[in-house]
């Protein structure tokens, strides 16, 4: 599974374990259900930000990158 898939399945599994709704997170962090279905599932071309918000919003914190 590729990098982005896997944030997308994360935030897919916290979402869900909170008990919110795609719509819900959208409204949590301003955009749309069809943004949160992008990102869950690997689809799309949601801004890195957007990914962020939407993985901090449900109680996710994205690795850091070591240079």
């Amino acid at each position: 599974m590729d990098d982005v898939k896997a944030i997308g399945v994360s935030i897919r599994r916290a979402r869900r374990a909170a008990g919110i709704t795609q719509g819900t997170l959208a409204d949590l962090i301003g955009t749309s259900a069809r943004t949160i279905h992008a990102i869950e599932t690997g689809t799309g071309n949601p801004s890195l930000l957007t990914v962020v918000a939407a993985a901090n919003a449900v109680g996710l914190r994205l690795g850091t990158i070591d240079g």
